[in-house]
């Protein structure tokens, strides 16, 4: 995500301050999923996938295979959908819950047998009819309609289902997923997708991986899409509205899919012409592409943001090349590679962003040291001090200046500890040992010190988790 929060004059500010194929998740990623919080003793699925920041966000007690989404969506902004949720028992269950805010539910089957359900908050509690013993596979079907409203996130901005004057832009960083499905709602589980959307002739819903098919009758038009790669509910979309669209595929097989509302299409398009080449630049620096679709979606939807929804990042207007370069780096570092904790975010945004220096530093512009010491100048008192990015306090911080600029400093100081060679192979092993699955701080840390030979933790521990601004080495 490009933050709000950090952006600089070239980009918009306008919110406060910031398939049929199954997907294959590692066991100790289920693991980690199915684990017990708090409230996850004994039969009872936790309320929560236990995130300090955002503690109702996922859920315990099972993992989800493969969404299955099918939607209405009519012109007033009303939603109709049924979404079947193939998953997997972690530990025995009598209970569940599923993340859904808003919206009213018909009914609930598990296994297509009704099940009980309660609503409490943004928790959809679901009492199967027979108990779920550990490692059994079953499927919830939930139907519901309603109109979507976005959620406000800690920071005041809005995420999820967020209308527009033609349909919707749908951007779920960190929370949204549930105003438009019920989800495991946490990065933690990931999952494929199928999408089947039907919408206004005349209107065009995008969401991610490859499209399968469209098909127009009786007046509404419905798209079909499939994304087979593990994602996490956040990075879903089915952003809908009136725009152009093109398709091709670049030199290298992958599926490109652009959607560009026709008011931002003259400032959009130069750039969006320039995707292949960013693609195959990260591809030389970070490792293959991880996908085999990709693409953008340009709303006019000023909502103060984009976001890297996996394989077709969203703008909310045109991109400059930078934005371009920053969500598209998102795809391995964020999409691929996911975090197991929002607390790990620096991770996502410290690398993206660092991605940004690179090319300004490979493209005639500044280099990466000229960037770093611009910001290493700030006085103590600067906001890029405030709090450091491997430990940001709060879901209010996660998307704020030091996550963003201070990580990526802390990826410099990595550069010029180890040197060049040693540093892109630490990226390209990272995306490569933890492709489709999650990264930790402390991995990423044995890793670089594991390709470097050389202590590290130091380094770290300054420009990671030092309050205040760090000494120079």
């Amino acid at each position: 995500m490009t933050s709000p929060r950090r952006q600089p004059a070239r980009r918009r500010t306008t919110v406060l301050g910031r398939r049929a194929v199954l997907a294959t998740v590692p066991v100790a990623v289920a693991a980690l999923v199915g684990a017990a919080g708090p409230a996850g003793a004994g039969t009872t699925g936790a309320a929560g996938a236990g995130d300090p920041y955002f503690p109702l966000s996922g859920n315990g007690g099972y993992h989800v295979r493969h969404y299955d989404l099918t939607l209405r969506y009519q012109s007033d902004g009303r939603l109709e959908g049924t979404a079947v949720l193939t998953a997997r028992a972690t530990q025995p269950l009598t209970r569940f819950d599923l993340d859904l805010k808003g919206l009213t539910v018909g009914g609930v089957k598990v296994d297509r047998t009704a099940a009980g359900v309660k609503r409490s908050g943004q928790e959809l509690v679901v009492t199967p009819r027979h108990a779920l013993r550990a490692g059994q596979d079953f499927k919830v079907t939930v139907t519901y309609r309603g109109t979507p409203e976005p959620v406000t996130d800690p920071d005041g901005s809005a995420d999820g289902w967020i209308p527009t004057d033609d349909g919707a832009f749908v951007a779920n960083e960190p929370q949204g997923a549930m105003t438009w499905f019920p989800a495991n709602a946490h990065p933690k589980d990931k999952s494929s997708y199928d999408f089947t959307i039907t919408v206004p002739k005349g209107r065009t819903a995008v969401a991610n991986g490859n499209l399968l098919g469209q098909r127009t009758v009786k007046g509404e038009t419905t798209f079909r899409w499939r994304e087979s790669r593990p994602m996490a509910a956040y990075l879903a979309t089915a952003t809908i509205g009136r725009f152009q669209v093109t398709q091709y595929t670049t030199r290298d097989g992958i599926r490109v899919y652009d959607a560009v509302d026709p008011r931002e299409a003259k400032a959009a398009t130069p750039v969006l012409k320039r995707l292949p080449s960013v693609l195959e630049w990260e591809s030389k620096l970070f490792g293959p592409y991880p996908f085999t679709s990709a693409g953008s979606i340009v709303d006019h939807a000023k909502v103060g943001y984009a976001l890297e929804t996996q394989t077709r990042p969203l703008y909310d207007a045109a991109p400059d090349i930078l934005t371009l370069v920053h969500e598209s780096a998102h795809q391995w570092f964020g999409d691929s590679v996911s975090l197991t904790s929002w607390k790990d975010i620096w991770l996502n945004e410290g690398f993206a962003t660092y991605a940004e220096w690179l090319y300004s530093e490979q493209h005639g512009g500044a280099s990466a040291q000229k960037t770093f010491d611009e910001l290493y100048a700030r006085p103590a008192g600067n906001e890029l001090w405030a709090y450091p990015p491997g430990d940001p306090g709060s879901g209010e911080n996660i998307f704020g200046t030091p996550v963003y600029d201070r990580g990526a400093m802390a990826l410099h100081e990595l550069r010029k500890a180890v040197g060049d060679r040693e540093f892109f192979a630490i990226l390209r092993a990272w995306a490569a040992e933890h492709r489709d699955g999650h990264g930790t701080t402390a991995q990423f840390v044995r890793l670089a010190e594991k390709k470097s030979g050389k202590p590290l933790d130091s380094l770290f521990h300054t420009w990671l988790f030092t309050k205040g601004k760090p000494n120079k080495a």
